[in-house]
């Protein structure tokens, strides 16, 4: 039974890794599509920025896809570094913390940010087999 248990939290923390390092990639690479493969199809998700973006709303996935979209073709991300630290919280939700530094392509301004995504465990379906997958709940940012 420990045995299984192990296994479990093994397979967990292994997709938890690589949905982390594909958010990661996401900002790096400045590709909206990528962040898009996270956001869940049949709930919204919180999104809160400061400025110089300044949008704070419940959004659908595709709305969110939108949003980055415009996002990373007006702010180009030069840093993006994840907190070694996640954060487990109780309903199946942790929460991945990073430090987000961008240029803002019309001014040449800096901005430095945390930024959280709070990212819920979901699991393919109904059958235990399928697969288990992290999506972005909500994302916040904070002036650092």
């Amino acid at each position: 039974m420990g045995q299984i248990v192990i296994a479990i939290l093994s397979a967990l923390s292994l997709t938890l890794t690589a949905t982390t390092q594909n958010i990661e990639r996401a900002f790096l690479q400045n590709n909206a599509k990528l962040l898009y493969s996270y956001f869940p199809e049949r709930s919204y998700i919180n999104i809160a920025l400061p400025e110089p973006v300044s949008f704070s709303d419940y959004v659908s996935n595709q709305q969110a896809y939108f949003l980055f979209k415009r996002i990373f073709s007006s702010y180009t991300t030069f840093q993006f570094f994840p907190d070694r630290e996640t954060i487990f919280i109780p309903r199946r939700t942790v929460i991945f913390k990073a430090r987000w530094s961008f240029l803002d392509r019309k001014t040449d301004n800096q901005h430095v940010y945390f930024i959280y995504f709070y990212l819920t465990f979901h699991t393919g379906g109904i059958n235990p087999r399928e697969p288990v997958f992290w999506k972005i709940r909500e994302i916040r940012v904070e002036v650092i």
